[in-house]
């Protein structure tokens, strides 16, 4: 894989990885920020990203009658430089009609535990958490997903 960078303004700068779309990154504390993402939440989006793709390839490939899911995550920095992150948690919401809370604890589980190559590189220094809730499209009903007694094996 290849990526490459370049220089903007301020602390903004333009990158293109091996997809040929080009994303703007940015400081806050650049002299004229271009409201773009920083290379830290860069990395959160990245993590979110990733295991969201598993979890969807999963969930197609159990043929589980999903229909829409949302990812969020809540992180913590390093007071000191260089702020690395200390923590992360994440919250899947999973909506389908008629989903199983065993197929979304199954998938959500082989993505962080095996797939999820952004998670595997950010373990060993951020301790990563994770929930999964439910909502069934047709009655609103939300439920939360248990990963007890579940097997990636």
């Amino acid at each position: 894989m290849q990526a490459r960078l370049k220089y903007l303004e301020g602390l903004a700068f333009v990158g293109q990885a091996g997809s040929g779309h080009w994303t703007v990154l940015d400081s806050p504390h650049g002299e004229r920020p271009a409201g773009a993402t920083s290379p830290m939440e860069m990395v959160l989006l990245a993590l979110m990203g990733c295991s969201a793709m598993d979890v969807v390839a999963i969930l197609h490939k159990m043929r589980a009658p999903f229909v829409d899911m949302e990812v969020e995550v809540s992180a913590d920095r390093a007071e000191t430089h260089p702020r690395v992150y200390t923590r992360a948690h994440l919250v899947y919401r999973v909506k389908g009609r008629g989903l199983k809370p065993e197929q979304v604890a199954r998938a959500v589980l082989l993505s962080q535990e095996k797939y999820c190559s952004v998670a595997a590189m950010l373990r060993p220094t951020v301790p990563i958490t994770y929930e999964a809730w439910i909502e069934d499209v047709d009655t609103g009903q939300r439920e939360p997903v248990s990963f007890e007694g579940i097997s990636i094996a």
